[in-house]
């Protein structure tokens, strides 16, 4: 009998080094195919859950966008059905007392995007509603019957065009208009209200909206200028305002339509929307609740009269709970949810909920939450072949700033990692610097990852000072000290990798995009001594002609800068990877969208010109056309990884 048990153990030992064999690495093409839920709307009854799923292009055939197809789950049934699998779905939505679903699509032809109608059994789905501009969202009053939507404004007829029109720089502005119709029964009415509509909400009663208002559709207003208005229903006049200047998030009513509560910025100088407030169904001036808490909102809910339901991040970890606007009577519930990183929520009134959430080894998926037993069901598998992946691992790690401060970021190991053996180390700097890493899903077509951790590289994430995640006070220890400490905290974090004695401190790399771009460029230069490659993507590389060249000037003074270029040229120009650029020894490849609005293609132009006439050192410059900021097609995303991982191994 112990023989017998002897030669199981040692057959099931050997069985599970075979399947540990048969595991491979991720690679770039297994990027380029992976399937993401990116939406989930919960029905009322709880009975159904609508999803969309990003579906790829292959990137060997075509250089097209990212499409979204339609699902529904049957909560009774734990079985998900497709339901449209055509065009590119968008605004899913449960249809109050109708037993449908409706959404947003090109089909058949069509030039506009229109509304269109499923019933949950199935079937093909039919156009509902279409105007003469496209729909940019929607949503239905309680009953059912009355469509609010925004859409841009028609054009008026013109003249025949000319031979040439020329380009009026921030003129002639495209503004989406707020417009109510319900479908069959007339012609849509236009809300005469001044601005740029960019979201709505109905209350639960049906006689009153919200609306997201800013002055024009520049970038910069409605980034930094948009209000909230509330409007009657069907006299469509304004009642009230909410009375609050800052980023504006996330908004919902309470279930009895009294009050609203929305995420916002602290202030106008706030660089996030991540602070919860309340205020008045009437507007008026909102109360702060949970100012002090040491992370950030991001999605709510209002289900229950005492509380919302609250989902965001508390450092790399993803947070979901429970925040009253009484506090003194009902405490907060908010937990650290460590298992999973949280994409998006939907909450029923008994308090089961639906989310989209991601985890170290699988991008986002849809996931169901008990509200009796408090536990996460995975729901769908949209990437069944990830089972062929061996993963390496992935830990959250802490370590000091120079100045003291600590900071916190995300490694993910080599995977064949040996002890005592040191590896080249990739640095990955996130964006914004308004947003952080969460200990989620690290890898993409920019965002090396485990693609990486698979060739053997250490892969590291920091949430360098001025992050999100950390509460309001975290996020402004950058301001107005651009590549100051907070690039500072990026070098003692690749020098606390050192000193952990894994890493090779002549094979570090560095690459990010947007302002990890600026990052990128500014390791390669100012600290080129410290970084044998640097990839660095639609970055900045010259702070004075880049507020001359972007559409959020405003935004960059009021939460960043927090003074004008003029005002001080010598600090912006030394703040600048061009400044440095004589000294670059790091070799370095320079990617850009050709119609980048937000850093203009000129900076890595400028980069490039200035280490290709002053050093000797290997720059590349790769322009990817019709790509803003950040690359969107299947081609161009693919190329991007495979010339990145290619730069990194020759250098």
């Amino acid at each position: 009998m112990r023989l017998h048990h002897v030669l199981l153990t040692i057959s099931v030992f050997i069985s599970l080094i075979i399947h540990a064999q048969d595991k491979r690495a991720m690679t770039p093409l297994d990027i380029a195919k992976l399937e993401l839920v990116n939406f989930a709307a919960l029905s009322d009854d709880g009975k159904y859950v609508a999803y969309t799923v990003r579906v790829q292009a292959d990137p060997l055939k075509e250089n097209k966008p990212a499409r979204n197809e339609l699902y529904l789950y049957d909560v009774m049934a734990d079985r998900s059905l497709p339901f449209v699998t055509r065009g590119n779905v968008g605004g899913v939505s449960f249809r109050p007392a109708y037993h449908t679903l409706t959404f947003l699509n090109r089909l058949d032809g069509s030039t506009v995007t229109g509304l269109y109608e499923i019933g949950l059994h199935g079937g093909e789905a039919t156009l509902l509603y279409t105007f003469e501009t496209s729909i940019v969202s929607y949503e239905w009053s309680p009953d059912g019957k009355t469509l609010a939507f925004i859409a841009p404004m028609p054009k008026k007829s013109e003249q025949p065009k000319p031979v040439y029109t020329p380009e009026l720089y921030e003129q002639n502005l495209t503004l989406n208009r707020a417009y109510f119709v319900k479908p069959g029964e007339g012609d849509a009415k236009e809300l005469q209200f001044e601005g740029h509509f960019t979201a709505l909400k109905w209350n639960p009663t049906g006689d009153r909206l919200v609306y997201a208002v800013s002055p024009t559709s520049l970038v910069d207003d409605t980034y930094m200028a948009q209000h909230l208005y509330i409007v009657n229903y069907p006299g469509m006049g304004i009642e009230g305002t909410v009375n609050h200047d800052g980023k504006l998030g996330d908004f919902v009513w309470n279930p009895d339509g009294s009050q609203l509560a929305f995420i916002a910025g602290t202030d106008i100088n706030d660089p996030i929307d991540g602070q919860l407030f309340v205020v008045p169904a009437k507007g008026g001036t909102p109360k702060m609740l949970e100012g002090e808490w040491k992370g950030m909102f991001e999605q709510i809910e209002w289900v229950e009269p005492n509380y919302i339901n609250v989902m965001g991040s508390q450092g790399v970890d993803a947070v979901y709970g429970k925040v009253s606007p009484n506090p003194s009577r009902y405490p907060t519930q908010i937990k650290v949810i460590d298992t999973l990183a949280l994409v998006q929520i939907d909450v029923t009134p008994g308090g089961n909920a639906i989310t989209v959430a991601e985890k170290w080894n699988h991008p986002p998926e849809l996931y169901s939450l008990s509200a009796s037993t408090g536990k996460w069901k995975r729901i769908t598998k949209s990437n069944a072949w990830l089972d062929e992946i061996a993963f390496a691992k992935q830990e959250v790690v802490k370590y000091k700033a120079k100045d003291g401060l600590e900071i916190e970021g995300i490694l993910i190991r080599p995977l064949n990692e040996e002890s005592g053996k040191k590896y080249p180390l990739i640095t990955v700097v996130h964006g914004g610097p308004e947003a952080h890493y969460n200990n989620g899903w690290l890898t993409g077509y920019g965002t090396p990852g485990q693609v990486a951790a698979g060739q053997d590289y250490a892969v590291f994430y920091p949430n360098y000072r001025g992050s999100t995640g950390r509460g309001h006070a975290f996020t402004l220890t950058s301001q107005g000290d651009a590549a100051g400490l907070e690039f500072d905290d990026i070098v003692d974090g690749v020098d606390y990798l050192v000193s952990r004695g894994f890493v090779d401190k002549d094979k570090v790399g560095v690459t990010g995009g947007s302002y990890g771009g600026y990052a990128t460029g500014w390791m390669a230069t100012r600290y080129t001594e410290r970084f044998a490659a640097g990839v660095m993507f639609v970055g900045i590389s010259d702070k004075v002609s880049k507020w001359g060249t972007t559409d959020i000037p405003n935004e960059e003074y009021l939460v960043h800068a927090r003074k004008w270029v003029y005002e001080d040229y010598d600090f912006f120009l030394k703040r600048s990877p061009i400044y440095y650029a004589g000294q670059c020894k790091t070799p370095l490849m320079i990617v850009h969208g050709k119609e980048d609005t937000r850093v203009h293609p000129s900076q890595s132009m400028e980069l490039y010109r200035h280490i290709k006439s002053r050093t000797s050192t290997p720059v590349e410059l790769v322009l990817y056309p019709g790509e803003g900021h950040g690359n969107a097609n299947s081609a161009s995303r693919y190329d991007f990884n495979v010339r990145m991982m290619g730069w990194f191994d020759r250098h």
